[in-house]
């Protein structure tokens, strides 16, 4: 193996409007490594990888390629000098089919004047087949689940002759069977002339594929680690500065015979949800875990009007209440809070302080008609404190803020609603562990003044840590619903892979 690294990084300095994102940084690249870089959110990741994609130029440092001193002139430079990278947020258009959007400004004419789609077909399959990827060539991508999506990512990525992979977050909307297949790729992509850069808040990640990890804080390098020779709390601790608390379960929170706040019963959907009844509590947080497309982010999305009801109910209080979509909701008292921020949650191109009110902006609007934009601020400023976003001001466009700082703002807008019912579906996807703690706490700490929390979520320590209750989906139905001091991830999925003929209702 050439002791000449594949890659380095020297003296690597950026600053955008009221941000230095980078400053010093360095990092090394050896040939056939995977090499993890790790830092919270705002620490420099996404932006270095963005130097190093073309997608924006340095202001000061030095790229070299197999010693020689690399100059990129935009992506598709990079791309021709072997650097592909798979962006967190997917870059796919939705209209075209799966073999389009992966040769898109690379297809070949039939006749010279219409596109081959049969060939372009052919070389997707032909791709699929080597990587070992269940995809279908003409799908268009708006059938898609995020999952696929994802997957379609890493062909096209692969697809360009790469020599360095960059993954940014590959696994955050993937469940374990996805992931042991994403990481079988990406051995079989690793060669004595390829390296890849791997992104990742999942600390667990980490010892199954890297070899070395270097830690980013607050723009600034700060070491790189062997990672068979390191454990995650080290990692962690060089990632927040700081000693993060243990994992600890949370005793009951709702006695048995109280009212429930939210009833659901019989909920069925046409394509998926069948027959499915829980009760949601004041002061608890009722968890749902299972695999990917057993139906948990349906349930969600039924109960606030965002996807068609078939049959079945909900109460709030004992009351039945008619929800049409989810301004219903959020006029109930239900803030949702979806898995897909960039298309449901944020507007990218307006203020985080516009965000935050975006749920309540009557609030501020006078009798005669006029927008209170100092309590406008006032409010933005607040929650922005109150969940450690990092942003220059609340002027700031969330377009320019990381993706787990987006992920906070969301959260900010239903907690400035004030709901009494609350609905995060993956509320610490793409977000880095110190932050994710800060946002458990957060959590926890509603949910003891006595809002009721419903929390969906593909990590089942993060269930287990923070619900009192733990309603298990399978194929669309319930099949469990535990308390946690009877929950363990063994049992929890026996019945995620579980089809029961009978639904069950969480009392």
């Amino acid at each position: 193996m050439s002791e000449t690294p594949l890659l380095e990084l020297e003296g690597v300095s950026k600053s955008f409007p009221g941000v230095k994102a980078l400053d010093d940084v360095r990092l090394e690249l050896r040939h056939g490594e995977v090499h993890a870089l790790v830092g919270e959110n705002g620490a420099g990741k996404s932006t270095l990888m963005k130097l190093l994609a073309g997608i924006h130029a340095p202001d000061s440092g030095t790229f070299r390629i197999n010693g020689r001193e690399l100059v990129l002139d935009g992506p598709r430079h990079a791309q021709e000098q072997g650097i592909s990278i798979i962006h967190q947020e997917f870059n796919l258009m939705p209209d075209l089919t799966v073999a389009q959007n992966i040769f898109i400004g690379r297809e070949r004419r039939a006749a010279g004047l219409f596109l081959d789609d049969r060939g372009l077909n052919r070389r997707a399959q032909a791709l699929f087949d080597r990587l070992g990827l269940a995809l279908d060539p003409a799908e268009r991508v708006e059938g898609l689940t995020v999952a696929r999506q994802q997957m379609v990512e890493i062909a096209k990525a692969l697809s360009f002759d790469a020599k360095v992979l960059i993954m940014d977050e590959p696994t955050a909307a993937l469940n374990d069977a996805e992931v042991d297949v994403l990481f079988e790729l990406i051995r079989r992509f690793r060669t004595p002339e390829t390296g890849v850069i791997y992104i990742s808040h999942r600390m667990d990640e980490l010892n199954r594929i890297s070899d070395r990890i270097t830690v980013l804080r607050d723009g600034r390098y700060i070491r790189t680690l062997e990672t068979a020779a390191t454990d995650q709390r080290e990692v962690i601790s060089l990632m927040v500065g700081r000693e993060l608390k243990g994992e600890q379960r949370p005793e009951p929170a709702a006695p048995v015979d109280a009212t429930p706040v939210l009833s659901v019963r019989g909920l069925t959907t046409k394509h998926l949800l069948r027959d499915v009844s829980f009760d949601l509590y004041a002061g608890e947080i009722l968890g749902f875990a299972g695999l990917m497309g057993a139906g948990r982010t349906e349930v969600g999305r039924a109960i606030v009007g965002a996807d068609r009801r078939d049959a079945g109910t909900v109460s709030i209080r004992g009351r039945e209440v008619s929800i049409g979509n989810p301004a219903d909701a959020a006029k109930l008292g239900i803030g949702y809070l979806s898995e897909d921020r960039k298309q449901l949650g944020v507007l990218l191109e307006r203020s985080v302080r516009e965000n935050i009110v975006l749920a309540s902006m009557r609030d501020y609007v006078s009798g005669l008609g006029f927008v209170s934009g100092s309590r406008i601020e006032r409010t933005g400023s607040e929650y922005v404190r109150m969940l450690r976003i990092k942003t220059p001001s609340t002027a700031q466009l969330v377009r320019n803020l990381s993706g787990g700082n987006q992920q906070k703002v969301v959260i900010a807008k239903w907690l400035a609603k004030d709901c009494d019912i609350l609905i995060f579906d993956e509320p610490t996807r793409g977000i880095d562990v110190g932050a994710k703690e800060e946002i458990h706490a957060l959590l926890r700490e509603l949910a003891d003044q006595g809002k009721a929390i419903i929390m969906i979520s593909s990590e089942l320590p993060e269930v287990l840590r923070l619900s009192d209750r733990i309603a298990v989906m399978a194929e669309g139905r319930l099949t469990a619903v535990l308390r946690n001091a009877e929950a363990t991830q063994e049992n929890l999925m026996d019945y995620a892979t579980r089809f029961s003929a009978e639904g069950t209702i969480a009392r």
